[in-house]
């Protein structure tokens, strides 16, 4: 049965008016001595509040795949597997599920993530660049167990590391081979087409 429910509200696609554009903030966070990670917002600069709905996951799209360059990248989730798995199974997505705990899409070069990601901005899912994408029993197995936690240690091993919280309008990214002013340069170009400012705030 078709899949029609969704976890928020469809807001208006604020990037496709020149007169409401939306903002994308990245900054450097402090997480700790251990790990180096920097945070996008992705907000209505009038009122700050975070930017849902087609227009959002369209970003979220672009920002993932400059972010990950010519690595290969995926997502991983861990929660509410059933929805994922009949979501991915209608539009005809590529998936694997390493255990019975984790289900997994790599990111091909061009395909319908924009509708995952607005369909499932509810929820808290990860995203890896990197050779290891592939195949990583470690990660996969500790995803099953702590989510997204399971990237601590294995940062050194992938370009970066994700947190993806698109209802609330944030992506957490680590990585100790992108700094937050190339994460700007990649972003800021990828997004250029859909009317999202890219700045790093004061």
């Amino acid at each position: 049965m078709e899949d029609q429910t969704s976890n928020f509200i469809p807001d208006p696609d604020l990037n496709a008016s020149e007169d409401h554009r939306s903002r994308m903030e990245i900054e450097p966070l402090d997480l700790g001595p251990d790990v180096r990670a920097v945070g996008f917002e992705l907000i209505d600069p009038e009122t700050r509040e975070p930017i849902t709905g087609p227009g959002a996951a369209r970003t979220w799209e672009a920002t993932l795949r400059a972010l990950a360059g010519q690595e290969p990248w995926g997502l991983d989730f861990f929660a509410h597997l059933e929805r994922v798995r009949e979501f991915c199974r209608l539009r005809g997505i590529v998936f694997r599920e390493p255990n019975a705990r984790v289900l997994m899409i790599d990111a091909p070069a061009e395909g319908p993530l924009q509708e995952l990601f607005e369909r499932f901005a509810g929820e808290t899912f990860g995203a890896r660049a990197g050779a290891l994408i592939s195949n990583d029993p470690t990660v996969e197995s500790g995803l099953a167990g702590r989510g997204v936690d399971a990237y601590h240690g294995a940062v050194p091993n992938y370009l970066f590391c994700a947190v993806c919280d698109f209802e609330n309008g944030f992506l957490t990214v680590l990585s100790e081979r992108l700094w937050a002013s190339e994460m700007i340069r990649r972003t800021r170009a990828a997004v250029a087409d859909l009317r999202v400012d890219v700045v790093r705030p004061a």
